[in-house]
């Protein structure tokens, strides 16, 4: 199945979105009516206030044209919304998980495309997004946030989705603005829409993003091996490595099993030698698996299952390590040989 069928539409859908199918992140009609693909635009705003204004507009905008209309946001945002609407709608709905709070990206690619065979069904079979990207306060998230935007342009091209994106220049980082200007590629700024013109194709974002280096890797690492024999022994090494610096049982056990499956790739599909190195200091666990095959070069792997909605026909490695960890890097080597690095916070002492 084509992955961005899997992702953002049915099979049905994805054909009919496919007849005259615009440049993904752009549409036919300036509106978003009657046009088949994905419109990704990014709205700057100076205030939470300015934005919850945009947001409303939008709101009412995408329930005129009968779209299937959702927010996307903190819960704090999303009230700020509807105060905006001031009952001039009905009720709203709003799914979080779209803007990845309480999800990782397949659980929210998952969101996206449940909603997209929703609106399939009623109104338009258009589905609207107001979304209002929360960025919080670790480096980590920011970096999430800007691949998941960029890969949604490559996953959900072909799916009826107007997607508007709402960032508040006076109180993000300039990194997360930046996310705006580098994954949409159309942005509204001081009233004026245009092209983006610092936008990304998704391919080249992605590989930016995994030649980023985790800041505890400028240290040693607190485990390492070279030239493993057996995946067994590989498994049985990250256990006791992980275990060591991840004091939380269940979060062990999640980390472990994702990382296993990486493994497990590594010596399916890589060629040996197979090394791994574990960083942590306290604050941030990171894992990097590398064996000596040809790689692949398929940034987009792992956001859906390889086989798609069929879990038991495998290939579920990656996917499962972008559900488990937080952050998951592929890095083709510069003369052959594959790594993936996975990196997660760790929660602070008591919940903190």
């Amino acid at each position: 199945m084509d992955r961005r069928a899997g992702a953002c539409a049915t099979r049905t859908e994805h054909a009919r979105a496919g007849q005259g199918q615009a440049e993904p992140g752009r549409e036919a009609s300036p509106d978003g009516r009657g046009a088949p693909g994905l419109r990704h635009t990014a709205v700057l705003v100076r205030s939470p206030g300015e934005g919850a204004d945009v947001a409303a507009a939008a709101v009412e905008e995408g329930l005129l044209a009968g779209d299937l209309t959702v927010l996307a946001g903190a819960p704090d945002r999303v009230d700020a919304v509807r105060r905006a609407l001031g009952g001039r709608v009905g009720a709203v709905e709003d799914d979080p998980r779209v803007v990845l709070l309480g999800a990782r990206a397949p659980d929210a690619t998952a969101a996206v495309r449940q909603l997209v065979e929703r609106a399939a069904g009623s109104g338009s079979g258009r589905l609207r997004v107001i979304a209002q990207p929360d960025f919080q306060a670790d480096p980590r998230r920011w970096r999430e946030i800007r691949r998941y935007e960029a890969a949604s342009n490559e996953l959900c091209a072909g799916a009826p989705v107007t997607a508007l994106c709402v960032y508040d220049e006076e109180t993000l980082p300039a990194d997360a603005v930046d996310t705006a200007r580098l994954t949409h590629p159309e942005l509204v700024s001081g009233g004026v829409r245009e092209a983006s013109p610092r936008y990304l194709p998704p391919a080249a974002c992605l590989r930016g993003l995994a030649g980023v280096r985790e800041p505890v890797e400028a240290a040693a690492p607190v485990w390492a091996v070279d030239g493993v024999p057996t995946l067994p022994a590989l498994r049985s090494g990250l256990r006791r490595a992980l275990a060591a610096v991840v004091p939380d049982p269940d979060l062990l056990a999640d980390l472990h099993l994702a990382v296993s499956e990486v493994a497990a790739n590594a010596f399916r599909h890589g060629r040996p030698p197979v090394s791994a190195r574990v960083w942590a200091d306290g604050s941030a666990v990171v894992c990097r698996v590398t064996d000596s095959g040809a790689g692949f070069d398929d940034p987009f792997a792992g956001f859906l299952p390889a086989h798609g909605d069929d879990l038991g026909a495998g290939g579920m490695g990656l996917w499962l390590a972008r559900k488990l960890w937080d952050s998951v890097d592929l890095v083709p080597g510069p003369a052959g040989g594959f790594t993936v690095r996975l990196a997660t916070t760790l929660p602070r002492p008591g919940g903190a």
